[in-house]
């Protein structure tokens, strides 16, 4: 698939997201250099991550040092996606679907999937685990978080990556993955796309359980996330079992898979009925949404450590729609440094992530004992 024809990345664009990073800027690649690090390493960098690194080197934790970085640290970077996706299908059950069916045999299955994704686009490190496609001649891929088959979009395109990543400002663009194969992670794939609906479980066992969520749902709407119908029709069903009473209710638990189409203007109903749509937080403040995203960062939290949110996701949605979007208070600095960690799988012992994921969780309790919002720190 062809990357999107957005502008090309200039040199004084480049070095301008270059001073956002607060990081040792090297001087840039020479057209040699980066055709020598093409030619040794055997894959293409795309032509606004050409016109990136030949604008200044970064260096220091994070970022690849294509310059003077051990060839081992900077190979293994490049395999970690490829990689990634093995471990999965060794140990998590993945398959894509366009491969051929997944032999019996795990070392077959493992081999099969090797050689697919020989033909898979290469994905190339910009920093940590964000990467972006290979493509000799293309600018304008969105960046991809990848962490095993956990992949989601960070950043339309390189340059509001950096501004993402590195000074929480986006432009707000709905991006789509525009390379084969790592596509699917983010339309519909088994990764967690945190643009995606929220991935929680049914949590209420009283009825004012039950009407927190539809406030928690009301709310992630109201900054622009999206819900599948199934997650309302569970919500209804769940307050129904435990007798909350509106109007409307009974019709939306009772919605079959051919009517779920009604389920928003149902869910509508539900909140009015309840008098939850008067009651959302106004978009009053220079941060879009403050304080009904200060809401949903506490009922994020609460989820995690409730075990209706797994930490990983729990913490992904606390990075992309709090830290980032608040711009960044310090106060949730630790739960993004914790999710951070439980999400570089490649510098962990396989299988080893149930400390980290116990981290998130301690953080997120340690969160919700004080003040909210959280005092900056």
């Amino acid at each position: 698939m062809n990357a999107p024809q957005t502008p090309l990345l200039t040199p004084d664009a480049a070095r301008a997201l270059q001073g956002m990073l607060r990081t040792e800027i090297a001087p840039g690649l020479t057209e040699r250099e980066l055709d020598a690090v093409e030619a040794r390493f055997g894959f293409t960098f795309a032509a606004d991550h050409r016109v990136f690194l030949s604008a200044g080197l970064p260096r220091g934790p994070g970022w690849p040092d294509w310059r003077d970085g051990g060839p081992e640290d900077l190979a293994g970077r490049l395999a970690g996606p490829v990689e990634g996706v093995l471990f999965d299908v060794e140990h998590a059950g993945f398959w894509y679907p366009a491969w051929p069916s997944r032999p019996a045999e795990t070392s077959e299955a493992l081999r099969v999937a090797r050689a697919e994704l020989e033909s898979a686009p290469r994905l190339v490190p910009v920093y940590g685990h964000r990467y972006l496609p290979g493509t000799a001649g293309e600018h304008g891929h969105p960046v991809l978080s990848v962490h095993q088959t956990d992949i989601i979009l960070y950043g339309n395109d390189l340059a509001d990556y950096v501004r993402y990543e590195f000074a929480g400002r986006s432009s707000g663009l709905s991006a789509r993955s525009t390379v084969d194969f790592w596509s699917y992670f983010t339309e519909g794939g088994p990764g967690i796309d945190v643009t995606a609906p929220t991935p929680f479980a049914p949590y209420a066992t009283t009825a004012r359980e039950a009407v927190d969520c539809f406030r928690t749902l009301a709310l992630e709407r109201l900054i622009g996330r999206r819900h599948h119908p199934e997650q309302l029709i569970e919500a209804g069903l769940t307050a129904l079992v435990l007798d909350v009473e509106t109007e409307s209710l009974p019709l939306l638990a009772g919605l079959s898979r051919a009517e779920r189409e009604q389920a928003h203007t149902l869910f509508d109903q539900v909140l009015s009925e309840l008098d939850l749509l008067r009651n959302l937080p106004a978009d009053t403040t220079d941060v879009p949404w403050e304080t009904a995203r200060w809401e949903l960062v506490r009922r994020w939290l609460r989820l995690v450590v409730n075990g209706a949110l797994a930490p990983g996701a729990g913490g992904d949605l606390v990075t992309y729609e709090g830290w980032a979007a608040l711009g960044r208070p310090p106060a949730l600095r630790p739960l993004v440094d914790r999710t951070d960690a439980y999400n570089a799988w490649a510098a962990l012992p396989r299988g080893d992530r149930g400390p980290l994921a116990e981290a998130i969780v301690a953080e997120a309790r340690r969160l919700l004992a004080g003040p909210w919002p959280p005092p900056e720190q």
